[in-house]
């Protein structure tokens, strides 16, 4: 029988990409499977606090062990910004487009390029149990989107080592090593130990 898990977010394409990641033995449903609608507050400075505190306001209200992220993009040249406002850094209307159009504006003019993308995942099964499992990559800003995979950053971001961005990679590649997908191997080790 499979272990059923929670994952704690709205955003579709995170589902999908954390879908692919989880070994065999395990489903993954996310808010939209038991109807959640609720907005998830994200009050705090880290990506750790804010995964903690999405984890502990789903937990709270169905009683359903979860996890949650919380990701975002650093960028050197603009003193880590977009961080945690990553999704919503042109806006409330978290518009993908609008996110990397500010982002290169910013950077227009500006030599440095390195960036990282950064992940914390927060898995909660008790009121007082609460783990956190992190995950980084290393790369560069383009100057121009290209690629039509991923979401968010994807068609900006050029990893270290590579020549194309997450949004030329395939899904296959980009899950082998993106930040999520670092944090998601901590997470799977811990699940298959704990199991």
């Amino acid at each position: 029988m499979k272990a059923e898990i929670l994952f704690a977010s709205h955003n579709s394409h995170k589902v999908d990409e954390v879908r692919k990641l989880l070994p065999d033995g395990f489903t993954l449903i996310g808010l939209r499977d038991i109807n959640w609608t609720e907005e998830i507050p994200e009050p705090f400075f880290s990506y750790e606090e804010n995964a903690k505190a999405k984890a502990y306001f789903i937990y709270d209200r169905t009683g359903i062990s979860c996890f949650a992220d919380d990701s975002g993009l650093e960028i050197d040249a603009l003193e880590g910004r977009p961080g945690v406002f990553s999704a919503r850094y042109a806006g409330p209307q978290r518009n993908h487009s609008d996110n990397i159009q500010k982002v290169l504006m910013e950077l227009q003019g500006k030599e440095n390029r390195q960036a990282r993308f950064q992940s914390a995942i927060a898995y909660i099964t008790s009121q007082n149990k609460i783990e956190v499992f992190k995950g980084t990559v290393e790369g560069t800003i383009t100057h121009a989107p290209k690629g039509n995979g991923g979401f968010g950053y994807d068609p900006v971001f050029i990893p270290s080592g590579f020549d194309q961005t997450f949004g030329e990679l395939s899904d296959t590649i980009k899950n082998s090593f993106s930040h999520r997908a670092k944090a998601m191997q901590k997470f799977i080790e811990y699940l298959r130990v704990t199991k």
